[in-house]
């Protein structure tokens, strides 16, 4: 069901968005939003949301409207949105984007409800380093023990890495890249954060209460055929990292999305070549089963992030 402003004169906008829930949420009530762009010929570049009250069944905000649109970068894309809340209370959200195909920047912005947001930011994070490519699926984690912000994210930098180069299209060959900042105004200079031997995307963390941290990636080689996620441990955001697993996905999927939703951590996955999405569950990190069944997502999303919210600000954002 999409909520109308009618809903919210009527004061239903978090029962009509989030199937069971109550009308005025209670303080530290949660619910889940997924950020995402649309995929699909014509559609417009810019930030979409949709709400979940179990964080397997999505519904678009606002119809599935651009709630933000891009203003800089080479090309003003906006791919890959990555959303984060800041560690402390009152910090804001972050938001991160894939800016350009071909380029040296992401895109960042702030907000503090969703809504109005910051002057956008093209954060220059590979200009310095000859050769590069692009800049692809920025994402970031804090890193608590040192008390900042990691950035990271996959770029091919012409020369590197020779020995797989041919093994994915248009002569891409990716490793992960990082930078690190406390302000978003100073950004270290760029450093390799892993090179797994094989070309590598849409890196995204998994920090389980109990199993410690997690690093899922897309194995990008074409030849010989992967195109699945593999999983590794974490010592830290910056690693190092033990032996991937084998694959736990089928081919021909990207952007992993990760939640831990009770007992179970689930992966949803874009399968870009249908426009679909799948899903797969493990308890454990390590024996994963199907759960596409169990999940629902917007119509046109593609690569995006889910992160748990107040009830509240989510109940807000489907008021607009």
């Amino acid at each position: 069901m999409i909520l109308t402003r009618r809903d919210a004169i009527a004061g239903l906008a978090g029962a009509a968005l989030l199937p069971g829930c109550a009308a005025r949420p209670s303080a530290g009530a949660r619910a889940w939003l997924f950020s995402y762009f649309a995929g699909g010929r014509g559609a417009a570049p810019g930030l979409r949301l949709a709400a979940s009250r179990d964080g397997l069944r999505f519904r678009a905000i606002g119809a599935g409207d651009v709630l933000l649109a891009p203003e800089v970068g080479e090309s003003r894309l906006m791919r890959d949105p990555f959303l984060l809340k800041g560690p402390r209370h009152g910090d804001p959200w972050h938001l991160l984007w894939t800016t350009s195909w071909e380029g040296v920047t992401l895109g960042h912005a702030t907000s503090h409800d969703l809504v109005h947001w910051s002057e956008q930011q093209a954060l220059p994070v590979m200009a310095s380093v000859p050769g590069t490519r692009n800049v692809w699926a920025p994402e970031m984690i804090w890193d608590a023990r040192r008390h900042r912000f990691v950035l990271f994210w996959s770029s091919t930098v012409a020369g590197r890495f020779p020995e797989t180069a041919g093994t994915s299209e248009n002569g891409y060959n990716h490793r992960l890249w990082y930078a690190t900042t406390r302000d978003f105004r100073t950004v270290s200079p760029p450093q390799l954060l892993w090179d797994p031997g094989f070309s590598v995307i849409d890196a995204t963390f998994v920090d389980h209460p109990t199993r410690g941290l997690r690093l899922i990636v897309k194995d990008e080689t074409l030849t010989p055929e992967r195109k699945h996620l593999r999983i590794a441990r974490a010592q830290s955001p910056t690693g190092p990292f033990t032996r991937l697993s084998s694959p736990f996905t089928p081919s021909w999927v990207e952007g992993p999305a990760a939640v831990t939703i009770g007992a179970w951590t689930y992966v949803f996955y874009d399968r870009y070549r249908d426009g679909s999405w799948g899903a797969v569950r493990s308890p454990d990190l390590s024996d994963w089963e199907d759960a596409s069944g169990l999940i629902e997502m917007p119509a046109g999303a593609r690569h995006g992030t889910i992160v748990a919210a107040p009830l509240a600000l989510v109940a807000a954002l489907g008021a607009r």
